[in-house]
């Protein structure tokens, strides 16, 4: 039997990088999925590579109506959640010196407000014994120069997590939040950096972890699979870090 059978599961950030490799090894595995992006033409591209039984939502999570509209959606269409990975998040770099008010808004409103927003809606559709997800960061235990915001919303998002983990205990509900190191996804591109700077900071990341390289999407979806499924019963509440070692020495 597929270790998801018939689970609704819920993912943001679902039209690339790890998103959409979550989605497809949730559809695999028997899930029925509600894939959510910011953009109409990339969840449209992102369906074509999928099979299985999945329907995609335009959703920014940055806005309140948007989560609204998601979940109401998720539950028009398949009743109740089984799996809620709350995926979504963006890592534009500036320095301390150059931080402003619109910076520091864009990254906590998609990284923080929306995850927490998203809860709240979700929650009265979670069954009991479900599952809740976070993308996290090891940036919250390391320091990166000029990821400041972007390390206290990830900061910000784990202590979230762990009150979360507390509130819901009642109804059985687990909570875990993953922890990748760098990862091949398009989030990179999304920095506004020129390519040769990129290439630079990739090198310079690979360098730093262990294992000497980054991570394929599909590593941390196969830690999204394990944490969602009944495999992960007894695990709640936890950081996995998902970083070939970078965090640990």
């Amino acid at each position: 039997m597929s270790k998801l059978e018939n689970k609704v599961a819920v993912i943001t950030g679902a039209n690339s990088g790890i998103g959409l490799a979550t989605a497809k090894l949730y559809l695999k595995e028997g899930a029925k999925v509600v894939l959510s992006g910011r953009r109409q033409e990339a969840l449209n591209e992102a369906a074509k590579e999928l099979s299985g039984d999945f329907i995609t939502v335009l959703a920014d999570v940055s806005k309140a109506s948007d989560n609204k509209t998601l979940i109401k959606k998720t539950v028009a269409n398949y009743g109740k959640i089984d799996i809620l990975f709350l995926n979504a998040g963006i890592a534009p770099p500036t320095p301390t010196t150059d931080i402003t008010e619109e910076h520091y808004n864009h990254i906590f409103d998609i990284n923080v407000k929306g995850p927490i927003l998203a809860v709240k809606e979700a929650l009265p559709h979670i069954n009991n014994g479900g599952s809740i997800l976070f993308t996290g960061s090891i940036v919250h235990q390391k320091g990166f120069d000029g990821l400041g915001v972007y390390s206290a919303s990830k900061g910000a998002l784990r202590s979230y997590a762990r009150v979360l983990t507390s509130e819901v205990k009642s109804r059985g509900i687990r909570v875990n939040t993953i922890a990748p190191g760098p990862v091949a996804t398009p989030i990179y591109g999304k920095m506004g950096l020129p390519e040769e700077v990129l290439e630079e900071m990739g090198k310079g990341f690979a360098q730093q972890v262990p294992l000497g390289r980054f991570a394929a999407s599909e590593e941390i979806a196969n830690a999204a699979l394990f944490l969602a499924s009944d495999e992960a019963s007894y695990v709640n509440g936890i950081d996995l870090e998902v970083d070939g070692g970078l965090s640990q020495i």
